[in-house]
């Protein structure tokens, strides 16, 4: 408890001795994980979004119907047989098939064209199945599965080529240039805090030269730098999670007031990106402290 309280006094001690330095090192700390905490937030919310689109993709299989495009109506062992052959494949989602009859589809084409069906004497539509993919990726795979098996009945396989491929495409890029932002902007914010920390500890290298040569251990010399920087890092990180607390709280509703707002698309929980940039905030002020102070430990 002596030295706790020993590294504790001399950390506070070199805090109010070296303010400016020690503000400055505050601020590179905040800006930098005010930063990540503003990409983390972007980032995760259109990733979610993303996924949200990917779950929106399915296969339809539609049935034959009789001339003039079959030859004859699709049966009902017929019919059967294809769910057989959709439940069997691992890559459909669990409870992911919906079969819809002639007249369920008539009505949902009358929901969206009712200028096209309103004066419509018999049904044309074909019954169907719509399949989910367990993965979005897996779309195009089951779409192809089933057209090459040649299923009897099956008059068409559907799967929106171009608009599964163009979801695919911009939600791996999204992903991509999440991973890619967020090291950049962490390795960035490392070397900022570091090289601040590096201008403070240059400052006072006089007084760890005569702390190695009265006889002081490295890590004696390092615990209070080091908890000088923890310190500093909280302080950092904290005011930056209470200036995203409000930007939250008053910016981004007046953002998404006129946006639609979807239950499945949402950015990382507000509690878990505050406990990630405390959490960096603290390892970069200990770890930048410690690290750096390596050079005038060589006395």
């Amino acid at each position: 408890m002596t030295r706790v309280r020993l590294l504790f006094s001399e950390a506070v001690r070199s805090i109010g001795a070296n303010v400016s330095t020690t503000l400055a090192s505050a601020v590179s700390v905040l800006i930098g994980m005010l930063l990540i905490g503003v990409f983390i937030g972007i980032g995760t919310w259109l990733v979610s979004w993303s996924d949200d689109k990917k779950r929106e993709l399915a296969v339809h299989v539609y049935f034959c119907v009789g001339p003039p495009e079959c030859k004859d109506e699709a049966t009902e062992k017929e019919i059967n047989s294809v769910r057989v052959f959709l439940e069997s494949d691992d890559r459909v989602k669990e409870g992911g098939i919906t079969f819809i009859t002639k007249a369920e589809a008539f009505k949902i084409q009358s929901r969206r064209t009712p200028e096209l069906t309103k004066n419509t004497v018999s049904n044309p539509l074909p019954p169907s199945f719509d399949v989910l993919p367990t993965r979005g990726e897996d779309t195009e795979a089951i779409a192809l599965s089933v057209r090459n098996a040649k299923l009897p009945g099956v008059d068409q396989v559907r799967y929106g080529e171009e608009v599964s491929r163009s979801v695919l495409q911009v939600a791996r890029a999204i992903q991509i240039v999440s991973a890619i932002a967020v090291l950049v902007l962490l390795a960035a914010s490392t070397i900022l805090i570091s090289n601040t920390i590096r201008l403070s500890i240059f400052a006072r290298r006089r007084e760890v030269e005569v702390m190695k040569l009265v006889g002081a251990t490295n890590w004696f010399v390092r615990g209070p730098f080091m908890l000088e920087g923890l310190l500093t890092g909280l302080v950092g990180s904290v005011a930056a999670v209470v200036l995203l607390f409000l930007a939250r709280e008053v910016a981004v509703p007046l953002i998404l007031q006129n946006m639609r707002e979807d239950p499945d698309v949402h950015a990382l929980a507000f509690t878990w990106t505050a406990a990630i940039l405390v959490g960096v905030g603290l390892g970069i002020g200990a770890l930048g402290s410690g690290l750096t102070l390596r050079r005038f430990l060589r006395v």
